[in-house]
């Protein structure tokens, strides 16, 4: 039993042990996983040598680590991609200067203090440092420390930071045009939301490095004048220190002193160097991409003929009298084979695309797919030959493409989303000179331009006084005249408006589209719509969409609106009207009225005009009454039923009274009761759709309106 018991008391230590190496284990790991923690300490441990002795062993622990650290930033610098994948190098050049500057102090410390005691007195490697590179002449280590010294000050020092200053300016200096550069391509669909933030991050983060480049380039120089300093009061203080306290002789201090401080010296100034020539890499690696050894030799030796020439420079330098024959030749066969070698990989590599062309020329053209043929350009703009000119108009700002993204951007703030791309193509079988807009490959606008004429005409649709040819123009059909160029400020002078061909096709292009946008709001731009809301808004849809209304509904709701030219910009609000609606019906029709009540404000201030106030025409009350009973069925099925003739009365009244209003240059809407809204406005917009039909509970309380007349 006792045997028994002492077993299963030395399992339990077993176990216990396991269990300790295991808690420790996790320590170790849980600490590696905080590098905020081991950052900090390292900070405050470079701080604590500034301010508590160190021994000599920990001292050279740490003169090893000091250039470690150096070569590491070096060997980084050089196998990085481009800079900002190193943007935390002005926080590591701090330190690494922090580290250098702490061990100066530290080995100071132990130079005045100790240094009576022998070149050991600092650490074995100050002391070897010291008598391998003095070789056993002080002179010749003072030499080198100087050099070393005025090789990282006023050579790779000064370089980098004015590399650095004139990159950070320039940096700042560029970023207004690429924020607009970014915007551009934004605007017209090259790239989407996501890019184009990713794109801004990178070009803040681009200005705040080459910034912080500018500021940390002034460490390094700092470094080099501190250590300069620290080097030149190490000698006369250790000298002084040595005779007067410690009773040395002057050949004894010099000698011992000498070799401490030029060993301390190097000791910091070669890591030094190494972490200037790294900044110095990476600020002048701003323009190249890959790391530093594709761009040094895939640049240097892109060109065999340069090579070819050093070569035979060699050549020549070989024959002077008294230079050395040897090893200039060698020098002249290396450069010469690699200028042959990288010569024959040329040749072969444009042999190999001139192969590569001449298999693609000689194959038959692959066969289009059929599906391809089933694509539909959703808006298509046809150009005649005469007009291609335009698509790269010399002058930026009237460019057509320029003039196209800007109005998907305008139509995308009007609207509410983003039309899709206009495809702009030649068309051979057109005039050279015309035109054709198609909305779903179906023509439904055209017109002819004079491409070194400009469009002039009279707001007031009066005769034009000037030499030219008359026409009418495309988009609304008034008249006007194509003139020379030269003409320009004569015709503003006289009040006339005068546009040139670029804005005439994006002016018709822009109502040809607002006429149609119901028809290119689909069922994919509906799902877009909605997914692109706010995170605060998706709760909304998931409680509307599909409980209370497919998505099909709702896309032919925002349609209704579209095609009288309401903005669905705010949908949140649309789909709140949607929800109360869709409690009491299901017909496309009264929800969507329901939204317009909802939308008020908006429709309120669409419709004014520069003065605040709304323009209105009522309908009367017998009309009222006569729409109101011809009104056949319940709810959902309720539909318009009036005599033939009755509705030829009510269209000619309408047409000669809005007539009569625009010729008085007054553009009103139609007031009409909630109930017969829509259907006035199925009469109306067969021969006059650019008018405006709106219902009493369309009037914001708060909107101003003056009343012309009634029907």
């Amino acid at each position: 039993m006792a045997d028994t018991s002492n077993q299963a008391g030395g399992g339990g230590n077993q176990g216990g042990g396991g269990g300790g190496f295991s808690m420790q284990s996790l320590s170790l790991e849980s600490l590696s996983k905080r590098g905020d923690i081991l950052l900090a300490g390292g900070v405050i441990a470079i701080l604590s040598v500034l301010i508590l002795p160190m021994p000599t062993w920990l001292l050279d622990f740490s003169l090893a680590i000091s250039l470690v650290f150096s070569v590491l930033i070096l060997m980084t610098v050089m196998f990085i991609e481009k800079p900002l994948q190193f943007s935390a190098f002005p926080t590591i050049l701090l330190i690494a200067t922090m580290l250098r500057l702490s061990l100066n102090l530290a080995s100071t410390r132990l130079i005045l203090g100790e240094g009576h005691t022998g070149p050991d007195a600092a650490g074995q490697v100050i002391e070897a440092f010291g008598n391998f590179m003095m070789s056993g002449n002080p002179v010749i280590g003072v030499i080198v420390f100087a050099i070393l010294v005025l090789v990282n000050f006023i050579v790779i020092t000064k370089g980098s930071g004015r590399i650095a200053e004139v990159s950070a300016r320039f940096s700042l200096d560029a970023m207004p045009g690429k924020q607009m550069a970014i915007d551009a391509d934004l605007s017209s669909g090259l790239i989407n939301e996501d890019e184009a933030r990713s794109r801004r991050e990178e070009l803040t983060s681009e200005s705040s490095f080459y910034g912080s480049m500018d500021g940390a380039s002034k460490f390094v120089r700092g470094d080099a004048i501190a250590g300069l300093l620290i080097t030149f009061i190490n000698v006369i203080g250790g000298m002084i220190i040595g005779m007067a306290q410690n009773d040395l002789s002057f050949a004894d201090a010099a000698n011992t002193y000498t070799v401490l401080t030029v060993g301390d010296g190097l000791v910091s100034q070669i890591p030094a160097l190494i972490v200037s020539t790294a900044a110095g890499m990476l600020v002048t690696k701003a323009g190249t991409v890959g790391s530093a050894d594709k761009a040094v030799f895939g640049q240097l030796g892109g060109y065999p003929k340069a090579m070819a020439m050093s070569s035979g420079l060699m050549v020549i330098m070989s024959t002077l009298p008294g230079i050395p024959m040897l090893p200039f030749l060698m020098i002249a066969a290396a450069t010469g084979a690699a200028s042959y070698y990288l010569w024959r990989k040329t040749e072969n590599a444009a042999q190999r695309v001139l192969d590569e062309a001449e298999v693609e020329a000689s194959a038959p053209p692959p066969e289009e797919p059929i599906g391809s043929a089933l694509h539909i350009d959703l808006i298509r703009l046809e150009l005649g030959y005469g007009l291609l000119p335009l698509i790269n108009e010399a002058t930026e700002g009237q460019r057509l493409t320029d003039q196209i993204k800007a109005l998907r951007r305008q139509l995308a703030i009007e609207s509410g989303f983003i039309m899709p791309q206009v495809r702009i193509q030649d068309n051979l079988q057109l005039g050279a000179n015309a035109y054709v807009i198609r909305i779903k490959e179906i023509e439904v606008g055209t017109g002819e331009l004079r491409p070194n004429r400009l469009l002039v005409m009279d707001p007031g649709g009066g005769q034009i006084d000037l030499p030219g040819t008359a026409t009418r123009e495309p988009t609304f059909g008034l008249p006007a005249m194509w003139v020379a160029p030269e003409n320009r400020e004569e015709a503003l002078f006289k009040g006339y408006t005068v546009v040139d061909p670029s804005t005439v096709i994006t002016t018709h292009l822009t109502e040809t589209i607002r006429d149609h946008m119901s028809e290119l709001l689909s069922y994919g731009e509906t799902q877009k719509l909605l997914d692109e809301l706010a995170p605060e808004h998706q709760k909304l849809v998931a409680d509307i969409v599909p409980g209370q209304i497919s998505l099909g509904g709702l896309q032919r709701v925002l349609q209704s609106l579209l095609n009288e030219r309401v903005s669905i910009r705010d949908l949140p609000t649309i789909l709140e009207g949607v929800g109360e609606a869709a409690g009491y019906s299901r017909n496309v029709s009264t929800i969507t009225e329901h939204v317009r009540s909802r939308l008020a404000r908006q429709i309120s201030e669409s419709q004014a005009g520069e003065d605040g106030v709304i323009p209105l025409v009522s309908l009367s009350p017998e009309w009222e009454q006569a729409f109101a009973e011809s009104m056949v069925g319940q709810g959902d099925d309720r539909q318009l039923s009036m005599a033939p003739s009755r509705l030829q009365q009510f269209i000619t009244t309408i047409r000669h009274q809005f007539d009569k209003y625009t010729a008085m240059g007054e553009q009103p809407a139609l007031l009409t009761s909630p109930a017969i809204r829509p259907y006035v406005r199925s009469i109306i917009e067969r021969f006059r759709p650019q008018t405006v039909i709106i219902s009493q509970n369309e009037i914001h309380p708060k909107a101003k309106i003056r009343t012309l007349g009634q029907i």
